[in-house]
């Protein structure tokens, strides 16, 4: 698959790990939804800030005084328009992703090399319609249901091996409805 010229490449994000700036940053405590419908396929929707065909699951930062749970729950609304989900498992532990270089001080005000996040599955409890994109502040472009083993392809590649973790702990459960044990 050939990337487009403003994709996001491999050499690029290995220079984040090579930059001392970057690496002396904290990272942005988030959380990460993998939301599964009645077939066992998961959402993810195109940013609409980034000119490439990356997609990503609903994601986004924990505010003061809130738990991860709540957070995620909120940001699904936020990022989606829906509430219509119930919560399968949480993460066994934090994952962090790190930032390409480049991208640091345009994201968060340079603040944070990445973000430490806590994962949730969910089950969408609703109907496609249910989901609007076209939210106050819309995020995304565009958003479909995708195999889950397709994931990793399809994401910006600093988030690839995120990606891999978190469908290594939830793969059991991208199960149809009812088949879930």
């Amino acid at each position: 698959m050939t990337a487009p010229d403003d994709h996001i490449t491999e050499a690029e994000d290995a220079t984040a790990e090579e930059d001392g700036e970057v690496t002396g940053l904290p990272y942005r405590d988030g959380v990460g939804v993998m939301l599964f419908n009645a077939s066992g396929c998961v959402f993810v929707a195109r940013r609409i800030d980034i000119p490439s065909e990356a997609w990503q699951m609903p994601q986004g930062g924990i505010d003061p005084g809130e738990t991860p749970r709540a957070a995620a729950l909120r940001e699904l609304e936020e990022e989606i328009g829906t509430t219509k989900a119930e919560v399968m498992a949480e993460g066994r532990g934090w994952l962090t992703y790190e930032l390409p270089h480049w991208l640091v001080p345009k994201v968060w005000d340079g603040r944070y090399r990445g973000q430490r996040q806590k994962w949730f599955a969910m089950r969408f409890t609703g109907d496609d319609a249910d989901i609007n994109i076209a939210t106050e502040t819309p995020e995304f472009l565009d958003w479909k249901w995708e195999d889950i083993n397709l994931l990793p392809e399809i994401i910006v590649p600093f988030k690839r091996r995120l990606y891999q973790d978190i469908i290594s702990e939830f793969r059991h459960l991208a199960l149809p409805r009812g088949d879930v044990s």
